[in-house]
């Protein structure tokens, strides 16, 4: 075929363009993002060898990649931001496209919007695009904190198509909480994984990732473009030294992507029809062959944590839609943010590591730089250039984002082709459909290693993060090590750990991983359930059978932190335990509040947030409550305080009180059960409005809708909650304890024959107390019974 025999909407990758700055050159800049991109781009058009002017009044669309500062919600922009990227660099061009995107984050974005936007083009709804991205990260860190800062605060007018961060299915809370926040950690996981499969020592591995990567730093080392132009031994990547610390077992620092980069990237594509009139010349054109965009499951939906299928299978893709095979391809550039996203392309494909063609064009994440998510518009522009150079000849770029999450291919030639459609749909049903592994949540019992590694901060301190299995159910877990248990993380560090046993307990604040049953005993002692002497930011009255327990954070409303929650779930453990005590009142301290919940500041100063495994309160999760608990709300009970009050027993509130699930005005859910409860406790119009609106109830609307039991003037709640209690204690705990039991085991019955006729053990052991044998003698001789609790 030739140029001729083309249609017209046909896609070409006519122009690509890099740009890079380091602080230490001479004529260092300080340049934004912005204008890193500006520069790239101005390259891409010089590039096509016409008229730059023409080529952007052209341009119709033009799309961005995310630097790192954007990628994610609350980041900081020391120096400022673009609040449109696109149109921000659009504008330094002089241009003014009528579209323009920002992608979401991941590696995979700059290969996935050019083979988007080439199939725009191709259905001829665009004509010109400019696809660009750049991180500004080495000048910002740099700068932060002069005295002279530039400002790269702008402000665009103009259209944006924002795709948002692209998180979901990136991380999870079961992740974060065990300690799965930094790339380094999430990746090593895969990395023993795969040594495992293959048998290989830690030796023997670690020398195969420094062969692998060895090549990278010869190429980078002669890369213009490179952050990190130095040639290293792959026995120099892998040996730990004071400058190549190990970070996440088993990764030293030389391995990991180089993120201080002043870096950016710019590649225009045309329709055949506008390169023409364009005036591009035809040894300019370069086509894209092949091309595939597919996602892995989640991370602890993979069953086989040592290999990324998804990834391969687009990469098998994309060479099926090019209609050849990998020994076809002249040049190949896999994406190597740390050694697995190669090591799993060359076993997917049966590619040699040490293939003579070599894995990268650039010099890889570690050497080249990892330019955010902007990675691989360098290895297109790489590849872009090679092809013009090698006419006919085949280019592999292979794209990643996530944590082996998003994988996208594209193959390049000159050899014109019209463009071809994929079945990455397709492939991508076949993957979502395939099973995931039951998870334990709280994982408590002995388990089996799958995968670990282990975190070192710069300080000496080491935190293990295992992945295993249950012995008991083969349920998937994560968990941490404690810190200073020296004979788990000695175990973790030496020989080979995954398929050994350890022993994993749940926590409020996550699971924990040791040795042994015993070892775990030692460094989490059994904590007996009795009552404190004191307590920081609670307040514990006994009188008689009644337990007054007060939440003593007025100066935040009451509102819970995790030592306050912790206080909480002790004092109703010892509560449940204690067979004198057989009614607790719960309130708030001062008249402004109940609980407002959440205690927000503490939650947005970083410090680590936990709630117990019994729930907001000590109480929302709490499976088991036999004895009464009322809350006596004196002012705002919103959000987990809410919650709280929606998981008592009984509800008294004064006049003042104020009930609302607030948590959608924060960014939040009520996740304390507040979802499930409320619609089970007041109509279902109500519900909604509360749940979807943050709408407050007054202490009268919530009493009649059946939220609140009595109402009280203002300030005596607390009044009413003890004659409320008085009134429950005048009967019989057994009886009320018993009452509470047949209740809980009925819920759950919806035919009402069933549940009337439900035989409960609790029952045969109230027949039988001394309760029941004092209170029909009691009243035959008319005095007050004196009640046993047994």
């Amino acid at each position: 075929m030739t140029n001729f025999d083309l249609d017209p909407r046909t896609p070409v990758v006519v122009g690509v363009g890099q740009f890079a700055e380091s602080l230490d050159a001479p004529g260092y800049q300080r340049l934004s993002a912005v204008d890193l991109a500006a520069n790239a781009a101005r390259g891409a058009l010089d590039d096509t060898a016409a008229d730059t002017a023409s080529i952007a009044a052209a341009i119709d669309t033009v799309a961005g990649i995310r630097q790192f500062e954007i990628s994610s919600p609350g980041w900081p922009a020391p120096l400022g931001k673009s609040d449109n990227y696109p149109r921000s660099v659009a504008n330094r061009l002089r241009a003014a496209p009528a579209r323009a995107i920002l992608e979401v984050g991941g590696g995979q974005g700059p290969q996935h919007l050019v083979t988007e936007l080439s199939a725009v083009i191709a259905a001829g709804d665009s004509e010109v695009a400019l696809v660009f991205g750049s991180e500004a990260i080495s000048t910002v860190q740099h700068l932060a904190k002069a005295p002279d800062k530039p400002d790269f605060t702008e402000h665009v007018e103009g259209s944006l198509e924002d795709r948002g961060f692209g998180l979901a299915g990136m991380s999870s809370q079961q992740s974060r909480t065990h300690g799965l926040t930094d790339a380094p950690s999430q990746y090593a996981l895969f990395d023993n994984a795969r040594r495992a499969r293959s048998k290989q020592s830690r030796a023997e591995y670690a020398s195969a990732m420094g062969e692998l990567f060895a090549p990278f730093s010869k190429v980078a080392a002669a890369n213009p473009y490179s952050s990190a132009p130095v040639e290293r031994s792959a026995h120099e990547l892998v040996t730990p030294t004071e400058s190549n610390r190990i970070i996440a077992e088993p990764y030293t620092r030389y391995l990991v992507a180089r993120e201080k980069v002043n870096q950016a990237a710019a590649v225009l594509i045309m329709s055949v029809a506008a390169a023409r009139r364009l005036g591009v010349p035809e040894d300019k054109w370069v086509f894209l062959h092949g091309h595939a965009d597919l996602r892995e499951r989640s991370l602890l939906d993979r069953q086989d944590l040592s290999r990324g299928p998804a990834s391969v299978m687009a990469a098998e893709h994309a060479l099926e839609v090019a209609g050849i095979g990998v020994d076809d391809l002249a040049t190949v550039d896999l994406y190597s943010c740390f050694p697995i996203p190669v090591f799993n392309i060359c076993d997917g494909l049966g590619i040699d590591p040490a293939d003579p063609r070599g894995l990268t064009l650039t010099g890889g994440l570690p050497f080249f730089g990892g330019a955010g998510n902007n990675y691989s518009m360098h290895a297109i522009a790489e590849t872009v250039q090679r092809m013009r150079a090698q006419p006919g000849a085949f280019g592999f770029v292979g794209a990643n984002g996530g944590t082996m999450s998003k994988y996208s291919v594209g193959i390049y030639s000159t050899t014109p082709v019209p463009w071809r459609a994929c079945h990455s749909a397709r492939l991508q049903a076949e993957i979502d459909s395939w099973p995931a592994p039951e998870r334990a949540v709280h994982a408590d019992g002995w388990g089996v290693i799958e995968t670990y590694t282990v975190k070192h901060d710069r300080n000496g301190s080491r935190t293990g993060v295992v992945i295993g299995r249950l012995e008991a159910d083969n349920r998937r877990f994560v968990a941490m090590t404690e810190t200073g248990d020296d004979e788990i993380l000695d175990r973790l560090s030496t020989g080979e750990p995954i398929g050994s046993r350890v022993y994993v307990r749940s926590f409020g604040f996550g699971n924990r991983v040791t040795t042994t049953e015993g070892r775990m005993d030692q460094l989490f002692p059994s904590r007996p359930a009795v009552f404190r002497d004191e307590y920081a930011h609670v307040l514990v009255r006994r009188d008689g059978h009644l337990l007054e327990i007060t939440i003593n954070r007025p100066e935040v409303r009451n509102s819970l932190h995790p030592p306050a929650n912790e206080e909480l779930a002790e004092i109703f453990d010892a509560y449940f335990a204690d067979p004198d005590l057989w009614v607790a009142i719960l309130t708030g301290a001062g008249d402004k509040a109940f609980s407002a919940g959440n205690d927000l500041v503490y939650s947005a100063s970083g410090k680590p947030r936990w709630i117990p495994k019994t729930g907001f309160g000590g109480l929302t999760s709490r499976r088991d409550m036999p004895k009464p608990v009322i809350a006596a709300v004196n002012g705002f009970a919103m959000g987990g305080g809410c919650e709280i009050a929606l998981a008592s027993h009984l509800v008294v509130a004064d006049e003042t009180a104020r009930f609302a699930l607030s948590e959608v005005k924060v960014g939040l859910i009520a996740g304390a059960g507040g979802l499930i409860r409320l619609p089970r406790k007041v109509p279902a119009n109500v519900a909604n409005e509360m749940i979807l609106t943050g709408r407050r109830l007054t202490a009268v609307e919530a009493e009649s809708y059946g939220l609140v039991n009595r109402v009280a003037p203002a300030g005596k709640a607390l009044e009413a909650a003890r004659a409320l209690a008085a009134e429950i204690l005048d009967g019989s705990p057994t009886s009320v304890r018993i009452s509470l039991q047949v209740m809980k085991e009925t819920q759950g019955i919806a035919d009402t024959f069933d549940a009337v006729t439900h035989q409960s053990p609790a029952v045969e052991e109230l027949l039988v107390s001394a309760d029941a044998i004092e209170g029909p003698a009691a009243f035959a001789q008319k005095r007050r019974p004196q009640w046993k609790n047994r």
